[in-house]
């Protein structure tokens, strides 16, 4: 089967407004093509900053195919390298974080500096160029405290993203923070899935029972449309702004990004059962407001976020299967807080992680069902899921471009 062609086809008899082709989520064929397209051409966030704060502090991660390594180098510049040894190809660093002052390999001990140049290979014989056998390097961004890779030979832009985004991160100074916990589950269902899930609050009243004490389940702040309108977040954007804070939603054309800081339930603080603060300090200096609810920012396919006044909650998305997705959580505070005086942990991360275990379930359970031949598409909720419609509709929009060989926008069949 040209799995290329029939995606095409699919993508373009889409109906609008309903969920996709059972494939799209099943299919390993399919799933390739998602890879292919998407994981290794776009930017994706990675991790932070704050994680290797000094030279030879390194952490790895796993994209599809590709392990990486990111580095802070003597410099100070942050790196991200191909995790493969340019001898036969082992993984280099094989734990999850570490420090160390030269990258090993632990196969045949080929010796790397921080920044990828090789330094030592034993017994190469003479004519052995060490120059021409660094680790190959990853097209790596920072921005606001976040790190940024990207696969490609030849990238998109970054400067639409950090144009965007920088304004609304920079008060809250992330790159000066630190990881207070994180955490790592497996979902399993598509990566897509995750993301539709996440676009919508229509499920939240039945099924997050602690995050509805302080996050609205107003479509008009989880979706694209209708946040101008309503008074409640008008009111919240005019206050936040007058305070320096940028707040109003802006997306990119594309619609791949975008960001808003949305108001939370009866001017709750934090994400707390009590709706007060879980860190004492507050995350950065230059935050003192109160009641400044959440920036909301969002970077498909790999992250949203909550940049609060005492705390943010970071999430990252990776494809491992067809049908299995790996989210990780991290919750940053500032980094003199101190877990026991200004923090407590359970306190800290309670929302969040009872949240994370049911949007689990959720993925799932709708994975399930999807797998029944009996499975067709079916309608997205005009007023609750313009969120998913949105995502839904950048995916195939990118999918369609990218499968023609980024030619113009293939036209719909009615």
């Amino acid at each position: 089967m040209d799995t290329r062609n029939d995606m095409l086809r699919k993508l373009k008899g889409r109906q609008d407004g309903y969920s996709l082709d059972r494939a799209f989520y099943i299919d390993p064929d399919y799933y390739r093509q998602d890879l292919e397209n998407i994981w290794y051409k776009d930017w994706l966030f990675i991790g932070h900053d704050c994680e290797i704060p000094r030279a030879g502090n390194y952490f790895t991660v796993q994209v599809g195919d590709y392990p990486v390594v990111i580095t802070r180098d003597r410099q100070g510049a942050i790196r991200a390298l191909h995790n493969s040894c340019r001898h036969r190809g082992s993984r280099v660093c094989t734990q999850a974080k570490g420090s160390s002052a030269k990258l090993v390999c632990p196969y045949h001990q080929w010796t790397y500096e921080l920044d990828g140049s090789l330094l030592f290979a034993r017994q190469m014989g003479e004519d052995f160029d060490k120059a021409a056998h660094s680790l190959k390097p990853i097209h790596c961004e920072t921005v606001g405290g976040y790190i940024f890779i990207n696969l490609s030979e030849k990238p998109m832009d970054f400067t639409a993203f950090r144009d965007m985004a920088l304004p609304y991160l920079a008060p809250h100074r992330l790159g000066e923070t630190k990881v207070a916990f994180e955490s790592t589950i497996i979902e399993k269902g598509n990566w897509k899935l995750v993301w539709e899930n996440n676009r919508e609050c229509y499920h939240c009243a039945a099924n997050h029972p602690e995050l509805c004490r302080t996050y609205p389940e107003a479509p008009t702040a989880t979706g694209v449309q209708g946040a101008k309108d309503d008074p409640v977040i008008a009111e919240h954007w005019a206050k936040c702004e007058a305070e320096g804070l940028p707040s109003e939603f802006k997306m990119s054309p594309t619609g791949q990004f975008r960001a808003a800081r949305m108001p939370l339930v009866d001017n709750a603080e934090s994400y707390t059962m009590s709706g007060a603060r879980a860190v004492r300090r507050a995350l950065s200096a230059d935050v003192s407001q109160s009641q400044i609810g959440t920036l909301l920012m969002f970077h498909y396919p790999t992250t949203w976020n909550h940049v609060l006044a005492d705390h943010a909650i970071t999430f990252r998305v990776l494809p491992l299967g067809p049908e299995l997705t790996q989210v990780t959580t991290k919750w940053l505070v500032n980094k003199d807080a101190v877990e026991g005086v200004d923090y407590n942990l359970d306190e800290l991360t309670h929302v969040w992680t009872e949240t994370n275990d049911q949007d689990r379930q959720i993925v799932e359970e709708n994975a399930f069902g999807i797998r029944s031949p009996a499975y067709e598409p079916g309608p997205y909720s005009p007023e609750h899921e313009g969120g998913v419609m949105q995502f839904v509709e950048w995916y195939c929009k990118f999918m369609e471009q990218r499968l023609a060989g980024d030619a113009a926008p293939l036209s719909r069949v009615a």
